[in-house]
């Protein structure tokens, strides 16, 4: 693990994770004119994309589009697309049009199918923001599911060891080439992934090769 950022608790990782992304788009805009990024689920990562939402970036410039989504019906509590809708957009309404969520409600391979159209013509992802599971698991990309070795930009995933087994995924060959890699990890369940990552053993998470992680004191010991 190269570059880790480690901080008192979840609150101060996701302040400093949010200043760091919110400089990382403001280079990439300055450089290119427009920025393509990926966003997590989870709780911690959901409160970066709260204070995201209050800050002078330059949003008519930015695309989002969430790492996976959880085949549930549109308008789902559990889908990752309402929860970043109601932290990132919250006070950036105008905007919402920039968001493009994976319509997983048509199933693995059908929604699969779809957003890889979408995302066809974008080369590679500016910047890639990745959650971690306590399995190590990153967007939906579990350990030992065959959805890991996908080569497709998007991909199906079936018998997720979590609710609800099917998913769909941006695979690793878009999540891994992409021009920055930031992982959000904070919490003690998350320790144990984290010490078989520092071991060099290799997790989903880690195929990814993050550049930089942002974590709590109660998920790394230093």
């Amino acid at each position: 693990m190269n570059n880790v950022k480690v901080y008192i608790n979840s609150e101060a990782v996701a302040q400093a994770a949010a200043d760091y992304i919110f400089q990382k788009i403001n280079e990439c805009v300055d450089k290119k004119g427009h920025c393509h990024v990926v966003l997590p689920g989870g709780s911690t990562p959901a409160r970066c994309l709260e204070i995201l939402s209050k800050e002078s970036l330059p949003w008519e410039s930015i695309h989002w589009y969430p790492g996976d989504e959880r085949c549930y019906p549109v308008g789902h509590i559990e889908r990752n697309d309402g929860m970043i809708r109601a932290k990132l957009f919250s006070q950036q309404t105008k905007y919402e049009n920039s968001f493009h969520p994976i319509p997983a409600e048509l199933g693995p391979e059908v929604g699969a199918k779809s957003y890889e159209v979408l995302l066809k013509d974008i080369n590679t992802m500016d910047i890639v923001i990745l959650g971690m599971g306590e399995d190590g698991h990153t967007a939906s990309l579990f350990p030992a599911n065959p959805a890991l070795e996908d080569k497709r930009s998007v991909v199906p995933v079936y018998n997720a060891p979590k609710a609800p087994d099917e998913r769909v995924s941006l695979g690793l060959s878009i999540l891994g080439n992409a021009g920055e890699c930031i992982v959000i990890a904070t919490g003690e369940n998350k320790k144990e992934a984290l010490e078989k990552i520092k071991k060099g053993i290799q997790l989903p998470v880690s195929r990814v090769e993050p550049d930089v992680w942002f974590v709590d004191e109660a998920a790394f010991n230093i």
